[in-house]
């Protein structure tokens, strides 16, 4: 396995950075006084000036789509190695992979369509989603069984003549709360009585069909993520054609197993982007800052967790390239081990050190004045997101004792889940 980046990749990987330091960093006061301005106004659920006129930016430096590999609707793409340092640096600031239209839960919703979709499909929906015109939203998550395990959803899919009528309730439904959302990828039961895993299809919902209600935006620990959020969403005999099933009925574990192995790397890529970030702006602030006669950099137990860091960060980044190259050479199926080892490690790892960062900053650092607490925030919730660590764990566990048993990988089930 080389690991190292291509002389391509590494181009852009300058490109990107000078991007940030030119138009993504200066702007992070602008963006939240933004979304706070509009919160006054009345309603922070409005796309943002700024990351509209940073988008045709992004496009015209060559920075757009590059979530995904070998689409011929997205020639830009890349394969996941390729892509891993690079959203590792959108990873960097909360609201940035918007700029360059590869942001969760976008990214896996157009590669669940590029994969799995019609050409119809593709042309309504894949199209103005490249082209960033529209958004979408993932829903899965219910409030009402322990979302660990997708066999308990109950939303209901049922047919009637040439359309599905679906009943339910879905939460956690990430960027719903935007109002260029037009399109839900939604899971649920087609027939109860099938196995196990053949009774959950998954169907495209328009955002604006009759019997559609948002109910509210869920808050993840006091931040709503205006104008992104994430909603819980009712479903009342709400009616789409036959025609907007993904694959067929019975088929959504085996969609949801293909959708979540990318969106999980990507989560992971970009909490690698917010260690660095955080142990950054440790590191600054330690050197500024004096207590007890010394600077906080000449302490011992920060030089400690300064050098921890690093090779945190360091391991961390090795495990996600590596699940990225067998994703890339042997495909998501082969790649779960490593896919579960690091969606399990990436976030528990950035969690520690934006903790120090955050007490090496003191009272500012759980303030509204660096981006730490907003970070802390959003990689927590990361482990629960995309699966619990717990689940991850129970299925590592049972892949390496299946090792020990003689019994085939591909008989031992992994988890199909978004967390709650």
């Amino acid at each position: 396995m080389n690991f190292d980046y291509s002389p391509k990749v590494q181009e852009m990987r300058e490109r990107l950075l000078a991007f940030f330091d030119q138009h993504i960093y200066p702007n992070e006061p602008r963006f939240h006084a933004e979304v706070e301005a509009n919160r006054r106004a009345g309603n922070a659920w409005l796309p943002t000036t700024l990351i509209e006129e940073l988008k045709p930016l992004a496009r015209q430096a060559g920075l757009w789509n590059l979530f995904l590999p070998q689409s011929p609707r997205a020639p830009e793409g890349l394969s996941n190695l390729e892509y891993a340092p690079l959203c590792e640096i959108m990873g960097r600031v909360h609201w940035a992979p918007e700029v360059f239209n590869c942001s969760a839960p976008d990214t896996g919703n157009m590669e669940t369509i590029a994969r799995y979709g019609s050409e119809a499909h593709k042309d309504r929906w894949l199209e103005p989603l490249l082209k960033g015109e529209i958004r979408s939203a993932f829903l899965m998550t219910e409030p009402e069984v322990a979302s660990s395990d997708a066999t308990n959803i109950q939303c209901r899919i049922e047919r009637e003549g040439d359309e599905y009528v679906i009943n339910g309730t879905k939460w956690w439904s990430s960027g719903a709360g935007d109002p260029r959302c037009a399109i839900y990828i939604l899971m649920g039961k087609t027939d109860p009585g099938a196995g196990r895993h053949e009774q959950q299809s998954m169907v495209l919902v328009p955002a604006d069909t009759p019997g559609i209600t948002i109910k509210r935006a869920l808050s993840v620990f006091g931040y709503d993520d205006a104008p992104h959020g994430h909603m819980e969403i009712v479903l009342k005999n709400v009616r789409v054609p036959v025609a907007n099933i993904l694959l067929g009925e019975g088929r959504g574990f085996e969609i949801a197993q293909g959708r979540l192995g990318p969106g999980r790397i990507h989560h992971c890529m970009r909490s690698i982007g917010a260690a660095e970030r955080a142990l950054e702006l440790m590191c600054e602030r330690a050197i500024a800052r004096s207590a007890f006669g010394k600077t906080i950099a000449q302490q011992t137990v920060t030089q400690e967790r300064i050098a921890e860091a690093r090779c945190s960060i360091e391991q961390a980044r090795l495990l996600t390239l590596k699940a990225a190259y067998m994703m890339d050479t042997v495909g998501n199926k082969v790649a779960k081990a490593e896919i579960a080892m690091i969606k399990i490690v990436a976030p528990t790892m950035a969690l520690k050190i934006i903790d120090w960062a955050i007490q090496v900053y003191g009272g500012m650092g759980v303030s509204q004045d660096t981006p730490l607490a907003m970070m802390w925030a959003h990689q927590r919730t990361l482990r629960l997101a995309d699966g619990p660590d717990e689940v991850h764990r129970n299925s590592l566990a049972k892949l390496e004792l299946a090792r020990h048993m003689k019994l085939p990988a591909d008989k031992v089930e992994m988890p199909i889940t978004r967390g709650g």
